[in-house]
């Protein structure tokens, strides 16, 4: 399976999902013109990747900002990775003084049945 990797634009984050070692990372901000456009792929390919995922999914989320439909599609990503029968782990990185970005971890750590672990960063 094929890793996807995503250069990040001032409106859309990097991507780098690795297959070979599960370590998935979404950076930057999230603001792109049609979120369901821009996730989709994504989504399809955490849904390949599920069939044979390795013993340990770890997704770092370093987004500085997403937009109201990128919430949803962000959802959407963590509901994919709930499936997934191996260890999941998602490391929320949020800056020390971005207590919005604290709070919608910790509210996706309320709906989602997989580990969040929230890491305070001085600079995203």
């Amino acid at each position: 399976m094929e890793s996807i990797k995503l250069e990040g634009t001032p409106k859309t984050p990097t991507v780098e999902f690795n297959s070979e070692n599960g370590e998935l990372l979404l950076k930057g901000r999230s603001i792109p013109e049609n979120s369901i456009e821009f996730y989709k792929p994504l989504i399809d390919w955490i849904e390949n990747y599920s069939a044979n995922a390795g013993s340990d999914t770890i997704l770092n989320v370093q987004l500085e900002y997403f937009n109201t439909s990128s919430s949803k599609c962000l959802l959407d990503v963590f509901k994919k990775l709930e499936r997934i029968s191996n260890p999941v782990t998602i490391n929320w990185y949020y800056e020390e003084d971005d207590e919005d970005m604290l709070e919608a971890g910790e509210d996706y750590d309320a709906i989602i049945d997989i580990p969040f672990k929230m890491i305070e960063v001085e600079e995203i």
